[in-house]
């Protein structure tokens, strides 16, 4: 029994977890870190460490043992006569080899040191992922936040027009109104009834957008946190330069381009040791057992053939390269040529970044002054519909200007909301060129 209830009191607190509201920075960071881009990317990371600790092992001596058996029938050598004759023989060696470059134009060294930035891009390109999720998370939501308030307006509209039919029928009962107005007043329902069931397709749409871009699986609830999200105030005016120099040392892209290059010169320099000659020290320890079979032979023991028969012996060996087809030539300079390009690279990546950050400033910048302008609009737009109400319901008004002021007022509303949300993404987006982490 008390199993039981420990079991229900789990499930009912994993069921109240689910139907949490989503906030922003929830979103951002669940992607961050579930996303399949990132997942990806954390296998990369595993494999660059395989690569990494196989190229450290290259500083290491190659050491391999050998065992060999050896059945012979037939006319051969007898090695105990040196002779020819028809004997069987059973031959067993044994050997432990050992070899060491000392010198190889450093390809060991650089082998290394490129394997090792490499593992430190693909950690690079786990954070890379990670904010691009988090961004495209951050988009999803906030088109799912533009739809869900848009939707308020579409009711508020709708239910304004069912209030002007119901009085426009009203009025034309009294003779006021004729039935054309009431047709007209028909008409605007209609369109306001089709424009929010518009509206909610779009919020479903947002939403499965959402859910893609967190990686979030079908069966777990997701319901967005419309209450948490403030508009965050407006900006003193910031130093695109300042920006553009903290996002050179920050911004995971430029970093990634850096790595590039770091890889390219090491790659550069890996194929100018080639052209070097290299010096290997090799050293090994052998031994044998032999016996013939049949023929009443008398061998001696196993031991001591083993250390009669042990030899072993050091060599050093001095490779030059001198002449292949052009292939190290022409590898040199392909390698010097994927350098130079990963500089030019570098160079695009830091033009790109410092024009994302002008691009992102001047957006805020103009979406700030743009939402002051429509506040004020709306709150015009706003009084002028509200008194052309009263003119409609004096009979002063035709319910088309009635219906042309509406749509003046809600259309200023949506475009005051839909600027709030692009002032959002570019704020946070601005922030994040600053360095400050998107979900934090």
């Amino acid at each position: 029994m008390k199993k039981l209830i420990t079991t229900f009191s789990i499930l009912l607190a994993m069921a109240s977890s689910a139907q949490e509201p989503w906030s922003l920075e929830r979103c951002m960071a669940y992607a961050a870190e579930h996303a399949s881009s990132v997942v990806q990317a954390q296998w990369d990371v595993a494999s660059a460490t395989a690569t990494r600790n196989e190229a450290l092992g290259n500083f290491f001596p190659s050491i391999s043992a050998q065992v060999g058996s050896q059945f012979s029938w037939g006319r051969n050598i007898d090695p105990e006569t040196n002779s020819y004759n028809n004997v069987t023989t059973f031959n067993n060696g044994y050997g432990v080899y050992a070899s060491f470059t000392l010198f190889d134009g450093g390809r060991t060294l650089n082998r290394y040191r490129q394997a090792r930035s490499e593992r430190r891009r693909y950690l690079n390109s786990v954070e890379m992922k990670r904010d691009d999720s988090a961004i495209a998370a951050m988009m999803a939501f906030a088109d799912a936040l533009y739809y869900h308030s848009s939707i308020a307006i579409a009711e508020d509209k709708l239910n304004q027009s069912e209030g002007m039919l119901l009085l426009t029928k009203s009025q034309e009962n009294l003779g006021i109104k004729g039935f054309p107005d009431v047709a007209q007043a028909e008409a605007t329902v209609a369109n306001d009834k089709y424009n929010l069931v518009s509206q909610r397709n779009l919020y479903d749409q947002a939403m499965l957008t959402l859910r893609s871009a967190m990686n979030l699986p079908l069966m777990q609830p997701l319901k967005i946190d419309t209450t948490s999200v403030e508009i965050p105030a407006i900006h003193a005016e910031d130093v695109l330069e300042d920006i553009y120099a903290s996002a050179l040392h920050t911004n995971p892209k430029t970093i990634d381009a850096e790595m590039q290059l770091k890889a390219s010169k090491y790659s550069y320099d890996i194929a100018k040791g080639r052209l070097l000659p290299t010096i290997n020290i090799n050293a090994g320890i052998s031994t044998s057992y032999f016996r013939n079979i049949g023929m009443g032979s008398q061998a001696l023991t196993f031991g001591n053939q083993f250390r009669n028969n042990m030899g072993e012996y050091v060599s050093m060996t001095l490779s030059i390269p001198i002449f292949d087809g052009l292939s190290l030539i022409s590898g040199k300079n392909r390698a010097k040529f994927e350098y130079n390009k990963a500089k030019e690279i570098l160079l695009e990546q830091q033009r790109r970044l410092h024009d994302e950050i002008a691009s992102a400033v001047i957006d805020r910048d103009g979406y700030a002054m743009e939402i002051n302008s429509l506040k004020a609009k709306v709150d015009a737009d706003s009084e002028a519909y509200r008194l052309n109400r009263r003119k409609y319901e004096e009979g002063m008004l035709s319910v088309i200007d009635l219906q042309l002021s509406a749509n003046t007022y809600y259309s200023s509303k949506v475009e005051l909301l839909q600027k709030q949300m692009l002032y959002l993404l570019k704020v946070k987006l601005v922030d994040y060129y600053k360095g400050k982490k998107l979900w934090t």
